[in-house]
């Protein structure tokens, strides 16, 4: 049983793993512009995790965890952020693979702008609540980056497509989390509000993990083409 949350890891990334080498989608040749978003936007959201920790936001099951702690965060929660993000990005990248148009691009805006609407709501009703203060808070500043800020990438509408099809694993991966439970969340710092067993505010923290991973992502990718080209 203490083995379950490392289990669930592996699982995560096993199948993106192995079909990285997929000769249409060719992510393994990517690694170079995954890996430093992956590690960059995991140590933001390590020191997130581990000040939530601090504040009892939430906690660990000991029964589902092997025990290893590094900085008081279990050993499969730091993989979390290593698992969870690549298999996101590969995601993003198989449907872009496959799917190249983007004839909805004009209606991402829009979107973000519905988001960034909700994020402020959000902000004024769960004030005085830690996770939905710094999720949401968090989630407004980085999306209002990429959206208004740094637009050369048009990557919104491939990044909400993404965010749509990666709901299905999080779902499940999610709500088997929270369901036995190994992570334990203190109700009086979110909203209280759960689908299922998952909490509302784990919809958006995915969606800033994905967004600012994606963001990295293309950002590293520019930077090579600039080079080869210079």
């Amino acid at each position: 049983m203490t083995y379950i949350y490392l289990l669930i890891n592996i699982a995560v990334i096993f199948f993106p793993l192995v079909l990285s080498f997929d000769k249409k989608v060719h992510f393994f040749s990517k690694w170079k512009f995954v890996l430093p978003a992956i590690l960059i936007t995991g140590l933001v959201f390590l020191i997130w995790d581990l000040l939530f920790v601090k504040l009892n936001v939430w906690s660990f099951n000991p029964d589902y965890i092997v025990g290893i702690r590094f900085f008081g965060l279990p050993l499969e929660e730091i993989l979390f952020f290593l698992t969870v993000p690549y298999a996101c990005v590969f995601i993003y990248e198989c449907l872009n693979a496959y799917f190249p148009k983007d004839s909805l691009q004009k209606y991402s805006f829009s979107l973000s702008n519905l988001f960034l609407g909700l994020c402020v709501a959000m902000l004024f009703l769960g004030y005085n609540r830690w996770y939905t203060v710094i999720n949401f808070g968090f989630l407004l500043l980085v999306l209002a980056y990429v959206e208004y800020v740094n637009v050369q990438f048009r990557l919104m509408f491939k990044f909400y497509r993404a965010y749509l099809v990666a709901l299905i694993p999080f779902y499940i991966v999610n709500g088997y989390l929270t369901a036995i439970p190994v992570v334990l969340y203190n109700n009086n710092e979110n909203l209280g509000f759960r689908v299922g067993t998952i909490p509302f505010e784990d919809h958006f923290y995915l969606m800033a993990l994905l967004l600012m991973n994606i963001y990295l992502y293309e950002f590293f990718k520019s930077r090579a083409v600039v080079k080869a080209i210079v």
